[in-house]
């Protein structure tokens, strides 16, 4: 007999970090150059057989990246038990804001047991020059323990490998 877990996963950052291209890189194999912003929120399944007898699928919510400034992000936070906070290593200002970004998550949603939901932090777009990030790459691991966070990644949704190592 097979179990089945449904896990609702956050994916949130600032407009134009590359959220929905990791999400279409990662469920479809797929990467787009056009940009279209997500307006609201948008869903996307991403079913892993596990083993034999495990199914897991992961319910990837791709949040838009202005709406940290609306109302919105509690309801759309709610029963999620992970989060990926993107930000852009072209552009500083995506990563001065990741503190906010996990600042409305710990304040809008905490697991079952009380504690925060766990967060991975995605430094996008590596396969592009970097502004002025490369001192910062190094110091993510300090980081990501200050700020409450599992770890982090660099990706790439535009380089496949970079992405699902």
């Amino acid at each position: 007999m097979q179990q089945e877990h449904l896990f609702k996963v956050l994916v949130i950052g600032d407009l134009g970090v590359g959220k929905t291209s990791i999400i279409k890189r990662y469920v479809h194999q797929i990467f787009s150059q056009h940009y279209r912003a997500t307006i609201g929120v948008d869903f996307a399944l991403k079913v892993l057989n596990w083993d034999n007898h495990i199914v897991i699928r992961l319910q990837l919510w791709d949040i838009a990246g202005q709406e940290r400034y609306g109302n919105m992000t509690r309801v759309y936070y709610r029963e999620a038990v992970g989060a990926l906070i993107v930000f852009d290593v072209t552009r500083a200002s995506t990563f001065d804001a990741v503190p906010k970004w996990k600042d409305d998550l710990d304040t809008k949603v905490t697991l079952s047991n009380g504690k925060h939901v766990p967060a991975v932090l995605l430094a996008n777009k590596s396969d592009q020059s970097r502004d002025g990030l490369s001192t910062q790459i190094p110091k993510l691991d300090t980081f990501c323990k200050e700020n409450g966070f599992v770890g982090w990644f660099e990706t790439s949704a535009k380089d496949p490998e970079q992405l699902l190592r």
